[in-house]
């Protein structure tokens, strides 16, 4: 039986994949030290308590289970937070990844998938954006991501260490059995914020930037449902331990959604006319980030099965209303 062990397999994406790793019959090792995470959220494997600054817990734990492959999703995932505090996501982003791709190399382990990020694009130059697009990150959340692909190429290169690297547009939406769903208590994304305020646990729902140079003004961006994501990581997976080499993949569904149209759609499917504010724009936010995903549907055979805006956004709604 293949063994993966899942770095922030409590958090929203991490519990997700896990899920998916255990319906596959894949044996799982969690790791994660639930700053974010929660432990009820991992239906499968077994759970270590660590974190992955601290080199000496997880190289132990790579040496007792001695997993086949190793996904990597603990990190710091907001990008405002990112501009205002960027030595905690350089330390635990960037520092962090490289005692994993250091322990891995010392136990043996070469086969790794990393939770990647479109922020790697910064403002890109075309839409929809290929892999071929330049690396120029604006916040330091897109830098730590661009940092550790590099890393990761450079090891790769020297050594018969292989890895994927997802770069996941927006990821959205909730676990289409109603098991699993966005838990963090100050998540930012902007799916779960317009349900959080439809049911009242948000007082209203700010809309920072009405004057960027998209048709209404707001941002546009690219959502993946959570699951489709899952089914990516299955498939690096195979890939990397069915000889493929290195890659980068764009996650996405290469259709774009402004702030605005998710808001009306949010409103449509919950019911709910909730209040709105419009604030400034927030520093490190790209004006459009939708991706081209032609590579990952030929390369992996990757296929989105909920591409459905509102679809994601009801799994969502259904799943806050549990809460």
């Amino acid at each position: 039986m293949t063994r993966v062990l899942v770095t922030g397999g409590a958090g929203y994406i991490g519990s997700h994949v896990v899920k998916a790793l255990g319906e596959r019959g894949y044996d799982t090792i969690i790791y994660d030290n639930l700053s974010t995470g929660y432990e009820d959220s991992i239906l499968y494997g077994k759970l270590i308590q660590g974190d992955i600054l601290d080199f000496d817990v997880l190289k132990q734990t790579l040496k007792e289970y001695k997993p086949d492959a190793v996904m990597h999703f603990a990190a710091h995932i907001s990008v405002p937070e990112s501009v205002e505090n960027p030595l905690k996501y350089y330390i635990n982003n960037i520092s962090g990844s490289l005692n994993l791709i250091k322990a891995l190399r010392e136990c043996g382990i070469n086969y790794m998938i990393f939770s990647s990020s479109a922020a790697v694009y910064g403002i890109p130059n075309e839409v929809p954006i290929t892999e071929d697009a330049p690396i120029n990150p604006i916040n330091p959340y897109g830098t730590s991501k661009a940092v550790v692909e590099r890393v990761l190429r450079d090891v790769s290169d020297c050594s018969n260490f292989n890895h994927v690297s997802l770069r996941y547009f927006n990821a959205a939406g909730a676990d289409t059995e109603g098991k699993l769903g966005e838990r963090k208590k100050e998540a930012s994304h902007l799916i779960t914020m317009c349900v959080r305020t439809a049911l009242g646990t948000r007082p209203y729902l700010n809309i920072y930037g009405t004057d960027y140079d998209t048709p209404d003004g707001t941002c546009i961006r690219d959502y993946v449902h959570v699951e489709d994501l899952a089914e990516a990581h299955i498939l690096a997976l195979e890939h990397l331990l069915n000889g493929g080499e290195s890659q980068s993949f764009n996650c996405g569904c290469s259709r774009g959604y402004s702030v605005l149209e998710v808001v009306r759609t949010a409103k449509k499917v919950t019911g709910v006319d909730f209040p709105v504010k419009y604030a400034k724009r927030r520093p490190g936010d790209p004006p459009v980030l939708v991706s081209d995903s032609s590579k990952i549907r030929k390369v992996l055979g990757w296929k989105p099965k909920y591409d459905n805006i509102e679809h994601i956004i009801r799994t969502a709604w259904e799943w806050e209303k549990k809460l």
